[in-house]
C-alpha cells in the first residue's frame, strides 16, 4: 500500500525541503537595507492616515472586480482553444456568444466611468 504513494510522498518531500533551502538560502544571502518607504503599507494605494474603518474608494473595488471578470475570461479561453477542433461550430460560436456578453459588460463599465481615475 505504502509502495502506491510512494512517488507522492517523494514529490512532497523534495518540494518542502526545496522550499525550506530557498527561504534559508534567501534570508541568510539577501540584502538588508530597511527604511521607510520599504515599511510604507502599499495596499490600498494611500499612506494609512485615519481609523481603520475609513471608508475607501469605490473605484478601487470597481477594478478589482473588473480584473477578476477578465481573468476569468481567459481561464476559460485557454481550455476552450485546446478543444477546439473537437467542439465544432458550436463550441465556437458559444464561446463568441459568451465573449460579446463579457465586451458588453466591458464598454457598460467603461461608460460609467469606472476606469477613469
Amino acid at each position: 500500500m505504502l509502495a502506491d504513494y510512494f512517488p507522492i510522498l517523494l514529490f512532497l518531500g523534495i518540494s518542502v525541503a526545496l522550499g525550506a533551502v530557498l527561504v534559508v538560502v534567501g534570508s541568510v544571502l539577501g540584502p538588508r537595507r530597511p527604511g521607510d518607504e520599504k515599511a510604507s503599507p502599499y495596499e490600498c494605494g494611500f499612506e494609512a492616515f485615519e481609523d481603520a474603518r475609513m471608508k475607501f474608494d469605490v473605484r478601487y473595488y470597481l477594478v478589482a472586480i473588473l480584473f477578476i471578470i477578465f481573468d476569468l475570461e481567459i481561464a476559460f479561453l485557454f481550455p476552450w482553444a485546446v478543444v477546439l477542433e473537437s467542439v465544432g461550430w458550436v463550441g465556437f460560436w458559444s464561446m463568441m456568444v459568451f465573449l460579446a456578453i463579457l465586451v458588453v459588460g466591458f464598454v457598460y463599465e467603461w461608460k460609467k466611468g469606472a476606469l477613469e481615475w
